[in-house]
């Protein structure tokens, strides 16, 4: 059995991780009774940790917020994560923190362990971090998001679409997905009864939060970070068109730059409904699929398809180097020239080239041939 300052620091290590425990989840992870819990949490009290607890038979434990910030447990992988998410917030998405991160990264640096200041330095003197340039998200509403997420409590807010259309929400929220240039929420909309992906940066919370909900079963996280990429990649397109291609669907799903889902028809064909801006934007992309398609009722893009071909057939014609004349026909038009004579040029037959053979007699060489 751990001593009791081993196992208070244990124990207020699981209360971090968690919003609520019960006295018995809590016993059993640190294989003592319940008794020894209650004991415990009294202890924790004098040491100025507000614990809350809750009565009843699924009563429990939680750890609360104080008037001050007590002492935070953390593994050398979660301060070396800290140490590096604040480098990171200085130049990120989320307006008005970049100066408290670098105090706050004064501070850690200045208590951390040697072993782990030279893995930040490591990677801090290595990383380049890019500017955001998408648009900034107040903290204190991310925060309130993912106080949510969390403690399972359902969110109500004005939001503000792609088109500036405003409507208010209610919804169960999930996950917050960060693609380095915006926030979203996942989140289960209680009035539309299905799932939604929202930008924080449009999200104007309306509090207080709404009662607990029950937590509904969720997809892998990897999952839900490439449906949200999909979705927000679509979420702005004007124009949309089904496109059959000649060729299987894994390899499409490997060419295209953002997940797009790709339906296959057979070994060889599949099909997909990607979008743009503009069908001309659409037909320039489709060219470099690498493969064959055919546009299924989309007479825009065959229309753009004619377009860009007729531009390009036109480039290449235009870029074409003028044919070069014999080096005889030169010098006869040169010396013609000094002499003021007209010497015109004589027509080539279809299909053949004239070429002078070793005995200075013409040779006819037919078309699809070449001379040695």
């Amino acid at each position: 059995m751990l001593q009791t300052s081993a196992r208070l620091l244990r124990l207020l290590g699981l209360l971090q991780t968690r919003r609520d425990w019960t006295s018995a989840e809590l016993a059993t992870r640190l294989d003592v009774t319940t008794r020894t819990i209650r004991n415990d949490m009294a202890r924790l009290r004098a040491l100025g940790y507000p614990v809350e607890a809750r009565p009843g038979v699924a009563g429990g434990y939680r750890l609360g917020a104080g008037g001050s910030l007590p002492p935070l447990l953390l593994d050398d992988e979660e301060t070396v994560a800290v140490a590096i998410g604040l480098r990171t917030a200085a130049n990120g998405s989320v307006a008005g923190i970049e100066e408290a991160s670098v105090r706050a990264l004064a501070k850690l640096q200045q208590v951390l362990p040697s072993r782990l200041r030279h893995r930040v330095s490591a990677i801090a003197s290595s990383a380049l971090p890019v500017p955001s340039r998408g648009p900034e998200v107040d903290p204190d509403v991310l925060t309130l998001i993912a106080s949510a997420c969390r403690d399972h409590e359902r969110l109500r807010f004005d939001y503000r679409t792609h088109s500036g259309t405003a409507s208010r929400r209610s919804v169960e929220p999930y996950r917050l997905v960060n693609d380095r240039r915006r926030w979203y929420l996942v989140a289960w909309d209680a009035d539309r009864d299905d799932w939604r992906t929202f930008r924080v940066d449009r999200i104007e919370p309306r509090p207080p939060a709404g009662p607990r909900f029950t937590p509904r079963a969720l997809p892998p996280d990897r999952e839900i970070a490439a449906e949200v990429a999909r979705r927000a990649g679509e979420a702005t397109w004007q124009y949309r068109a089904r496109v059959i291609v000649h060729a299987p669907a894994e390899y499409v799903r490997n060419r295209l730059p953002i997940p797009v889902e790709v339906d296959s028809l057979g070994e060889d064909t599949c099909a997909f409904e990607p979008g743009s801006d503009h069908p001309e934007m659409l037909a320039l992309y489709l060219g470099m699929l690498g493969a064959d398609f055919t546009i299924a009722e989309s007479p825009e893009l065959v229309a753009a398809l004619r377009t860009l071909t007729g531009r390009y057939h036109r480039a290449i014609e235009a870029s074409q180097p003028p044919a070069r004349r014999s080096p005889v026909l030169r010098c006869r038009q040169g010396q013609a020239e000094r002499d003021g004579v007209a010497v015109p040029e004589r027509p080539a037959r279809a299909g053949a080239a004239d070429v002078a053979a070793a005995g200075g007699h013409p040779v006819g060489q037919r078309a699809g041939q070449y001379a040695e």
